[in-house]
Parts: C-alpha cells; structure tokens; sequence
C-alpha cells in the first residue's frame, strides 16, 4: 500500500480504459436491468478487481483513497455498475478477514482469476446446512445480492440445523447447477445492480471450508490473538463500505452539477430570460457546490486516516469505526441536498425520464437508504457512544 496518501480526490488509475464503455451502456442498463455482459467482463479482466486484495493474496493491497477514487469515477458514468463493483471490493475485504490466514491459498485463486464476490445477507436470507460425510449441504435462500448475476462466489452466513456446530460462514460457487438467481430487485434506483435472491438447493460445498462468522466482526478483527491475512483486514468492512459509498455519492452529485452547469449557459428560461443570469440559479449552484465540497473534503479525510492506520499495522478502535462510518453517511447526506438542489435549478425538465440526471437522480436514492450507511444505525451509534453507553449494532 502506497505511504504517501492524500486526502484529495485524484483521477482513477485502474478503471479509465472501462469508463468510457460503463458510460455508453449505462441508459440500456437501466432499461434493460442488466449491466452489459462486456462491460462485466472488460471489469473482470482489469486490476481494480484486485485492489482489496493483500499481497499475500496476489493483490494490489492499494490503499482506501484510491479506491475511493476508482468507484467515484465510476459512479457518475453507471451507478449501478459502480454498485456491484463497490459489493465485491468491500465485501471481499470481509471474507478474507473471515475465512483468515488458514484459506490464504483458497483466497488467492480468487484473485488471480479476478473472479466477482457478492454477499447476499439481507432480510429474509435463511440457510441452513447439514453435515454429509466431507462436505456440508446448503438449503435456503439469501437476499439482496448485489452483483449477484455477475458474480462468481457469494458469501453465506449459515443458520446451523439440529445438531449441527456452530460454524457459520462460507463462500459458495455461484456457477453450480444448484444454485439459482431470481431477478427480483425490481426497484426504481440501480435497476441494473442484480441485487437479487440466491436460492441453494441441495449446493454441496467442501466441510473444511466452513468458518466461525463471529458477531460483530469489527470487534473480532481488532483483537490481537485474531490471526489475519493482512492488518489491513482489522480495518471493518462495514465502515469501509460506508466511506466508498461516500466517495460514490460525491463523485454522482458533482458531475451532475458540472452537467447541469454548462447546460444552463445557454438555456432560456421563460419570457425569454437567460437562465445564467438569475440569481436564484447562482444561489443554488453555490449551495451545491459548497456541499459537495465539504463532502468530499469530509468522505476523503477519513479515509487517509484509515491508510495512516493501517500503514502503521495499528488496529482501529470503536472511535476509529464510528468516525468512518459518520463521515461516509455524512457526505451521503450533503451530496442528497446537493442533488435537490441541482434538481431545483433543473426544474421540470429535471423530471424527464431518459435523461443522466434523471437516472442518476433515481439511482443516488438508494445510497442513504442502504444499511450500512443509514442516518438511523449510524447516529444512534454515534450518539450512544457519546454519552458512554455501548455501541450494540450487530454491524
């Protein structure tokens, strides 16, 4: 990982030659609910797919803000597909603070063939698994598996049967003919994101590869006797993904400001009047763009902070876990005022469908409703912990 961090925004290192075809297919995505196959598979065969992958893995072990950096491009061009991207890099980072040192070799092969990971654990998700000789035999189904479709692996927190021990986790192969995907994710915001039903029916997986999920894993991956591949895994994929996320939203609304800012030069509002030279237009362009910066300034701060720790190998604590948390949730926060605004200045035309703004309006929804970064888990957190009561969220 690269020592000298910044917190600024830089332009992407890994995704650029993909981002112009993500952009041309983002319209069809939407309409089709399906993020194109060659698109899928240019991201496959490109190293940002390596990038929350340690060394000891084959990655790039890159740091927090250049990832930060890779899904802000990528979000303005297609939300959706910067959706899914955003699922695998976080929750990979999980499954391998997860799975640990011990599937090092197993861990590894996922990366060199720069395969996709989703983790459907939404409500609703029950799986439960019995013991068959070597291997275990998983049942049920699991929810909202963002990239489901384009995945290659998808992590299962297992429900044991009767009898059976209490190991709860395992990746299975999305590609076995037991394993089926309902499209269900009929939705108005990342209509393309798959973020769908898995059903395992009868899915035979080998019985050494299952893992102890323990609960709250943040709590776990601190603890100096928890054996991790990396310590960049101590860090909570939770509050990384709630950074990213951040990163994500500031990337949409600013392009979504500089889109609606050069159109407005040479629009002519009614009766004839230039749109550019109304005050009201410079009043809600400024509001936006303040929010937007104090965004990002606050999204990227946190996550050079996250670098400066894991740099020096020190596990983070529960302040540390807040603190990225609120900031990722807070940038969220600016960039949906920011994108009302935008949307004020836009006016009527700002509601037709078909148009960038538009989708990406829809889209951006999705953002502060996800649980991770929601303003209700999060603050309540936060405030509890102000006043020295324990933090009891699960995540």
């Amino acid at each position: 990982m690269p020592g000298n961090v910044t917190r600024l925004p830089s332009e992407p290192r890994y995704i650029t030659p993909v981002l112009a075809a993500i952009g041309a297919q983002a319209a069809a995505a939407d309409a089709s609910r399906s993020v194109d196959p060659a698109v899928i598979a240019a991201i496959k065969s490109n190293d940002v797919m390596r990038l929350s992958a340690s060394p000891e893995l084959s990655g790039l072990n890159e740091s927090v803000v250049v990832i930060a950096d890779e899904l802000r491009a990528v979000a303005p061009r297609c939300t959706s597909t910067a959706w899914c991207l955003w699922n695998h890099l976080c929750t990979f980072h999980l499954f391998c603070g997860v799975l640990g040192p011990e599937q090092a070799e197993f861990l590894r092969g996922i990366t060199q063939r720069r395969e996709w990971v989703c983790f459907p654990a939404g409500a609703s998700s029950s799986v439960e698994y019995r013991h068959d000789g070597d291997e275990i035999v998983l049942n049920g189904s699991a929810a909202f598996g963002s990239g489901a479709r384009y995945a290659d692996w998808a992590g299962v927190i297992l429900k044991p049967g009767a009898g059976a021990p209490e190991d709860r986790f395992i990746l299975a192969d999305l590609h076995d003919p037991n394993v089926r995907i309902d499209p269900t994710w009929e939705a108005m915001s990342v209509r393309a994101s798959a973020t769908d039903h898995i059903y395992y029916e009868e899915v035979r997986v080998a019985a050494g590869r299952v893992v102890p999920f323990p609960v709250p894993t943040r709590i776990a991956f601190r603890e100096p006797d928890t054996p991790v591949v990396h310590p960049r895994y101590r860090e909570d994929w939770v509050a990384l993904s709630v950074l990213w996320l951040g990163a994500m939203a500031c990337g949409l609304a600013d392009t979504s400001l500089e889109e609606t800012a050069a159109s407005i030069r040479e629009r002519i509002a009614i009766f004839g009047t230039k749109m550019v030279e109304r005050p009201t237009i410079h009043v809600n362009l400024g509001r936006a763009r303040a929010l937007i910066s104090a965004a990002t300034d606050t999204v990227y701060a946190a996550c050079a902070e996250t670098d400066a720790r894991i740099n020096s190998t020190t596990p983070p604590g529960e302040s540390d876990y807040l603190r990225q948390c609120a900031a990722g949730m807070q940038a969220v926060l600016l960039c949906e005022e920011a994108m009302k605004l935008i949307l004020r200045v836009l006016g009527g035309n700002g509601l037709r469908e078909g148009t960038d703004f538009e989708r990406r309006y829809r889209d951006f929804q999705a953002m502060p409703l996800h649980i991770n970064g929601h303003i209700d888990r999060i603050t309540e957190q936060v405030g509890r912990h102000a006043v020295g009561l324990e933090t009891l969220n699960p995540i």
